[in-house]
């Protein structure tokens, strides 16, 4: 299938397939009907270098922007596999390499980039907060050379499979900052010493086998260094982490968006029905297409999201906009394949039903449609604030 971006990053693409190719849709079938965590693939493609992408050559990464981790993201998905396994680390890494000190940069990154250590949680999201995240109520106060924290997080993804998580905690109470948005501190914690000392993790079971969980905070020290950037100023730097997520997420969905496009159209050609194939049916033809025209327009604005991410410049409203574009056209195009597919689609064996599972969560994760619509409506559209 041709697309608007064919031959852009064909070195990329052409080597992820190669190495996706070595999972085949078995691996990933039996991954999610084990419940399991596909630590064969992630391995791959952390010795392959594809993990350490945005981390800077002088240590030890590949030096590749925004735009080629979302192409790396989106063929994993293309290939049929699921980037919510690992797609942590991209994000993620941001936060490190921009705000984070060179004395941390230099102890975390080399050992990151040779996958001695992954970073892949964040923990932002609690259960009293949920999206508005200046009233989270986790605390860290300092007491001489540590941090103390208490508190609760939910939905905080891959802890069992990750050494160091970001973790937005209250250093000034919010009744004493000018603005709601300050007071808010990002720390880089040792999840392993973390289990030990004060964290405890509930997992959380879920329509998609995607390992997240409930996590409270009794009393956890951290070291003071870990402290990343100027304290108070975290929710500004958090906001670097979340709009790279929103871009990553939208290739994701793109490559899922393309996955079923692929599917469905070549099963519409084979699948014959009253003596013709069902693809010959404008009916079947045209929620096809459709969706088809929606991925395309949703990679034009994924790619504007990006270069305006790797330049530097504001990219809020695209980000947004790029994750809501590609989520809803992803989302379509599993409708169609579902639908066209009849009950093969709800068989384990064709992968239609895993897919169409893991990409509904992109409506819900990780910010909702309404929310995006509603940054819109007051940053671009000038509308008043409805919340």
């Amino acid at each position: 299938m041709q697309t608007i971006d064919h031959g852009r990053h064909q070195d990329i693409r052409d080597a992820v397939r190669a190495l996706c190719a070595e999972f085949p849709p078995e691996y990933h079938r039996k991954i999610d009907e084990a419940r399991g965590y596909p630590e064969a693939f992630v391995d791959a493609l952390t010795k392959a270098g594809w993990m350490a992408a945005l981390i800077p050559e002088e240590y030890g990464g590949s030096g590749l922007g925004l735009t080629e981790a979302s192409v790396i993201m989106e063929e994993i998905n293309r290939s049929g596999g699921n980037s919510g396994a690992c797609h942590g680390q991209m994000y993620n890494m941001n936060t490190l390499v921009r705000h984070g000190s060179e004395e941390q940069r230099q102890r975390y990154l080399p050992k990151i980039a040779a996958g001695e250590l992954r970073l892949q949680s964040m923990g932002v999201t609690e259960p009293t907060a949920g999206t508005d995240t200046t009233k989270i109520k986790t605390t860290a106060v300092r007491k001489g050379d540590r941090w103390v924290i208490n508190g609760q997080k939910v939905w905080i993804s891959r802890i069992q499979h990750s050494d160091l998580m970001i973790l937005l905690a209250r250093t000034t109470p919010l009744d004493q900052v000018r603005k709601k948005s300050e007071g808010l501190s990002i720390f880089l914690v040792d999840l392993h010493e973390a289990q030990r000392k004060g964290m405890s993790v509930r997992p959380i079971l879920n329509m998609v086998n995607h390992e997240t969980n409930e996590l409270f905070f009794d009393d956890l020290e951290i070291p003071a260094e870990n402290l990343i950037g100027e304290e108070g100023q975290g929710f500004k730097y958090i906001l670097t982490g979340l709009n790279a997520e929103r871009v990553l997420i939208a290739a994701e969905c793109i490559g899922d968006g393309y996955w079923f496009i692929d599917k469905v159209s070549a099963y519409a050609k084979e699948r014959t029905v009253f003596g013709r194939p069902i693809g010959q049916n404008q009916g079947v033809q045209f929620p096809i297409a459709e969706s088809f025209i929606e991925v395309e327009a949703a990679n034009l604005m994924r790619y504007e999201a990006c270069r305006l991410y790797d330049a530097g410049e504001p990219c809020g409203a695209q980000a947004n906009m790029a994750k809501y574009l590609a989520a809803k056209a992803s989302w379509e195009a599993a409708n169609a394949c579902i639908q066209f597919h009849g009950g093969f689609g709800f068989a384990a064996e064709y992968d239609v039903e895993r897919k169409f599972r893991e990409t509904r969560l992109y409506q819900v994760a990780p910010i909702s449609t309404n929310l995006i619509l509603s940054y819109v409506a007051e940053h671009i559209l000038g509308l008043p604030r409805s919340f």
